[in-house]
Parts: C-alpha cells; structure tokens; sequence
C-alpha cells in the first residue's frame, strides 16, 4: 500500500474511539514494564535460570534477596535451612525477633517535685491554683493530649526533647563550643563578584567566604507560606534594584549586611541574604522590607481577619513590615505590641553595632538552644517545661516573664539524683530512635540508611502471619503507621535533601492515595519546608526536606576509624587473600639463593585463626615453591583490614597495609 492510499484510509470513518467513551478519562493503568521491572528488583516470584548478563546487577540483585528475606538491605544473611512454606508474594518473610504487636498503655505524667510554698501569699497562690484546675476540669474535660519541654542543660551541651503523652516528638542537641550561625547577621565586606554564577562571595570572618546569590540581594516577595497583608500606608517609591544594579551598587570591597540562612555543610561555605529577618514570640521583623503578612498555617478562617486587623493597627516603623507567626493565634493585641517594642528595641542595638565595629564581625547572634525553645516550642498546648539547671531555670522564667507572666508557672525545676532524661524515659527512646531499624507498634518495622546523595527508608511487614485475604490489609495498616513514624523520624534526625521512601508494595491505587496523604498530613507539624511526591509505579515515594544545618547523626556520631563510615569491614577470607597475594609478590620479587628468607607477618588475631586453620596448606604450599619460611603473629591492636609484613633477618618492615 502506497503512502498516499493509506493517507486516505486514516481519513476515513474508520477513526481511533476510546473504549470507556470520550468522558471523563480513568486513571493511568501502571505500566507494565515497570511493574515487571518492580516485580524482578524485589524477586517476588521466582525466577528462571538467567541466560543473559547479570553481573552488573548483581548488587541490586543482592539487596532484593535480602528484602525478600526480611532483613536489612545490606545485611549478610547467615545460612539457614529452606522453608518450603516461605513463599511470600508481596510480604516480606517475618522478623521473628521483632514483636507481632506492641500495645499501648495509658500514660501518666513523670511528677516532679515542688518546692514548698514561702509565706502566706505563696501558700494562697497555691490553694487558688488547685481550685481553678479543679472548676477547669468541671467545666470542661482536660486536653488529651500532654506536652511537655523537657531540657537537659550541661556544661558541655544542651538537649532539647518535645514529649507528647511521653512520646518523643522533637529532639535538638546544641554544643556549647558550636557557632550558632543560622539566623546571626554579620557586617561582611564584598571580596569579589562571579557575574557566571550570579553571585558574591562575602567575607564575614570565617576561613570560607560566604555566598551570596543575586537573587539573596534583590528584595524578595513573600514565600507561598505567608499571606500579604495591605497596611494602608502610602509606600515611598524606591528605585526598584534589579540583577543589573547589583555589581554597581555592591562592588568589590564594599561593606554590606547579611544573615546567615544556611550554615557550611561539607565543603560548602555558609549561605547569606539581605532580605534581614528578626524572629519574635508572636511577629517577625522585617527591618529591609515594608511588606507585612500573616502565617498561612493559621487555617481558622475566623481567626485570620481579626490578625489582619490588629497587624494594620500596629504603628511599625516606615520602611519595615513583620510577619504574625503561627503561635500568635488567638492571642490578644497587647502581646503583639509587647513584641513588637521588643524587638525594636533589639534592631536598634543591632544598629548600633553595625555603626561602631569593624567590617567581617558578628552584630547579632542567633539565640541559644534554651532561648530558641522558649519562643519556638512555649504554644497554649505546652502544659510544662522541666529544666535539671538551676541557672537556665532563673533564665527562662526571666524570658517567660516578659512575654506572659501567667506562663511562668508552667516551668518547673528538676532536682532529683536519676538524669532528666532517663526519668521521662527519653534516653532510651533516643537509642531506638536513632539506630538503622526501627520498629513499629504493629510488629513491622523501617530501615533508615544516610548517604551522600539521598536518605533511603525501607518499610517492611515484620513478624505478620495471616491469611492472604488480610494480607492487603495488614500491608496498607503497616504502610499507614510507617508513615507517622517517618515523618517522626525526619524531625528527631534532622534529616535533609533528597529521600527517597520504599513502602511495602499495594495493589489498590486507593490505599496508595490514603498513605500519600497521611505523609502530607504529617508532614505538616514539621518547621522545615518539605515536598512529597504521590507513590510512583515503581512503589517508591520522592520527597525533599529543607537541610539548615548538619544532621542530628552528622553531629553527635563520627565516621569509624577502622571501616572509615562504609559500616563493613573485610571478612577475614578477604584478608587472607590480600595476605597471600602480597607475600607472593614480596617473594617473587627476592634472588634465590642459599641463604634463608624469613618473613614475620603480624596481623588481626581472626585473620591469623583463618591461616592457621582453612589455609595453612596453602601457607605451606608458598612456602615450598618459594623456599621461604612464614612466621604469623597475631596483634589485638591491629584491625581486621590492617597487617605488616617484616624481614626477620634484619627486621626492616617491607609492607604495612591499613595502617
């Protein structure tokens, strides 16, 4: 058929119909390549034997076995007899270490010791509290749930934990020595301009410039998190500054002030902005920008138009604009003025530095941990705040003092023997929370892996025996709870960058959706901007998470000096095949002649086991083609990847390998 009848054919009547009609379209079958190549990765069915090149799958391969067999990953399986009965389709073999169920108890708050009341006026204090608590409970029930701040300060950190009904929920560590750079505004001087990367480096005092990008200098428009609120005032005409002006206006050696909005991570100096921000206990100030807003968090339709009133009515200075932050909800204009003069005050102290000290100095540090925490984490919903220092103690009902003198009486001083943390059983909480595996209520449990590039989260089933008409629904119950815990685990680790989430595998497109949301939902408590993307038809989550600062394992672990982070470290197999290479290479190397060759090989006391006991024929069989002699001493202070090869005539060290 020439091209152009078959031209003619496709105008014909013959044309392409949908077969579900040309209404609303369904939804996307999965492709089936992709299913297949889901089903290969995670070897949920048996497979023939391979006639093509697999090799350079082998790895990926590997880590499908082990999922398959419900261990980690990259975990070592140790060899077991076969179960006929294991086949599992889309669950993964139980965990029988891991509980089929945890179930909760009803929790009761850690009693902390009171002083004693002083005088007369103390002791009616007291009484009246006790009656007021007591008409609250008449007249409405208590709230559910209980939140308390529990800070543990030391002369060499300070930890932070959020417990909701003893339940770990927010977790941060500052060390004393530490430079709390996110937030601080420096008087920098401009070292130079990369007009390639649209960008200037900035020294601020630190052996790495900061960086400064274009856009970090033009003012910016509010983020999608905040409304604008029109104030009603006449704004005064600017010149507006645009990409262009900026090596005019900022050139090389010209002083300029910045805040830190990104701390160094790696080799990455810190990043800056001049769009300055003060943040307060109910506003934000914006001393460069006279736009003003409201937190898009505060969703109560109700409450929004009466902020925005009380924000017009404010007498902010011209020029300058603040933010209602989302803990201002339902509070009272006179604590918005209260803030507001307060903070003023401390932009005018700024001032004042950034007129008398010199260029590349700090003008205003970033509070410390216990003071962030007080006007971050101090909501209507806190009922307590328990500190173990009596100094930070006096602090903090100082600070309180100024912002609410009724909150005061929420911070409580804890004197016993037992550490702070491990009376609100927040020690051991930090240990499950923190290790690779993380177990779940309903006997799954996660696999959380760091790297370089991404943070991985596998979920898997755990110990669960049930038929196959419930399987659907104990994967979709242990997908849903993995969630939660998820976004848990994000906050306590303060993990960041690229992660991606491996859920257990669900045939509904429905239950996908409900996970999907229910990460949405708890992603949203989280102070760090985040992104989510639906389940893909490979089965895998992408999502992105605001990186601040190093995270919480970064800054407390350091790399092993033996393994150097990989978390392996060569089997003694491994070791005995590097051993014998090396003293083959060594002898060969040697003229023969009659005299006798010895060499000392100090090495790992279980590498040694292995060539005294699988290979010493083949230690003997060197030692008869190379007419030498091998002498093996084993050293508990060397690691298993380290040894040293000696001449024993004159005791010269001809190799030292891992040292």
């Amino acid at each position: 058929m020439n091209d152009r009848n078959f031209s003619r054919r496709r105008r014909g009547g013959h044309r392409f119909r949908p077969s579900g009609g040309l209404g609303t379209p369904k939804p996307l079958r999965p492709d089936p390549g992709a299913s297949q190549a889901r089903a290969a990765a995670t070897a949920e069915e048996p497979v023939q034997e391979a006639i093509f090149d697999t090799a350079r799958h082998s790895r990926e391969i590997e880590r499908a076995e082990n999922r398959a067999a419900g261990l980690p990953p990259d975990a070592v399986p140790a060899p077991e007899p076969a179960d006929p009965g294991a086949h599992k389709k889309d669950f993964r073999k139980p965990d029988l270490n891991v509980p089929a169920e945890v179930k909760e108890e009803l929790f009761e708050p850690v009693p902390v010791a009171e002083p004693p009341p002083q005088g007369i006026v103390d002791t009616l204090k007291v009484v009246a509290n006790r009656v007021i608590r007591k008409v609250h409970r008449l007249i409405k029930p208590p709230r559910k749930i209980h939140k308390e701040v529990i800070i543990n300060a030391e002369s060499l950190e300070t930890r932070v934990a959020v417990l909701e009904e003893g339940r770990l929920e927010e977790f941060t560590i500052e060390r004393t020595g530490d430079e709390r750079l996110v937030g601080s505004i420096f008087k920098g001087k401009v070292k130079n301009l990369e007009d390639g990367l649209k960008a200037a480096f900035v020294d601020i005092g630190f052996e790495k410039n900061a960086f400064l990008h274009y856009w970090d200098i033009v003012p910016n428009s509010f983020d999608s998190s905040v409304e604008l609120v029109e104030r009603g005032q006449r704004r005064r005409d600017k010149p507006r500054i645009t990409q262009r002006d900026i090596p005019r206006l900022y050139p090389p050696g010209r002083d300029i002030v910045v805040q830190v909005t990104k701390g160094p991570i790696g080799n990455k100096g810190p990043r800056v902005t001049t769009n300055l921000a003060l943040p307060g206990r109910y506003l934000v100030l914006l001393p460069n920008s006279d736009q003003s807003g409201i937190s898009r968090k505060i969703e109560n339709q109700e409450e929004r138009p009466r902020l925005k009133k009380i924000l017009r009515e404010l007498n902010i200075p011209e020029g300058m604009g603040v933010i209602i932050r989302t803990v201002g909800e339902g509070q009272q204009k006179r604590y918005f003025v209260r803030d507001l003069a307060l903070l003023l005050e401390e932009w005018h102290e700024i001032q004042g530095r950034i007129d008398s000290q010199a260029l590349a100095t700090c003008v205003f540090r970033e509070p410390d941990l216990v003071e962030r925490t007080v006007r971050d984490f101090l909501t209507e919903d806190v009922e307590r705040i328990v500190i173990d220092s009596q100094t930070e103690f006096d602090r903090v009902r100082l600070m309180i003092g100024r912002i609410s003198k009724r909150s005061v009486a929420k911070v409580k001083l804890y004197s016993e023997s037992q550490p702070i943390f491990d009376r609100f059983n927040i020690s051991r909480q930090l240990e499950g929370a923190f290790s690779r595996q993380v177990h779940l209520k309903s006997g799954g449990y996660i696999v959380i892996d760091e790297t370089e590039a991404l943070v991985a989260i596998d979920v898997n089933t755990g110990r669960h025996k049930s038929s196959s008409k419930e399987q659907e629904s104990v994967i979709y119950k242990v997908n849903l709870e993995a969630a939660d815990e998820i976004c848990r685990q994000l906050r306590l680790r303060n993990m960041g960058g690229l992660i991606i989430l491996d859920f257990i595998d669900m045939k509904s497109r429905k239950d996908q959706q409900s996970v999907y949301q229910r990460m949405k939902e708890g992603l949203r408590r989280d102070r760090a901007k985040t992104h989510v993307l639906p389940i893909s038809q490979l089965g895998l989550m992408e999502m992105t998470r605001q990186r601040h600062t190093e995270s919480v394992r970064a800054s407390v672990y350091d790399d092993c000096a033996h393994c150097k982070g990989r978390g392996k470290v060569k089997s003694a197999l491994t070791m005995s095949v590097e051993i014998q290479r090396k003293l083959g290479e060594i002898l060969k190397k040697r003229h023969r002649d009659e005299t006798d060759f010895q060499l000392k090989v100090i090495l790992n006391p279980l590498v040694y086991d292995r060539l005294r006991t699988e290979d010493e024929r083949l230690v003997i069989e060197m030692e008869k083609r190379y007419f030498g002699k091998l002498l093996f001493r084993p050293d508990p202070s060397l690691n298993a990847e380290q040894f040293k090869i000696v001449n024993v005539s004159n005791n010269e060290e001809l190799a030292n390998v891992g040292g």
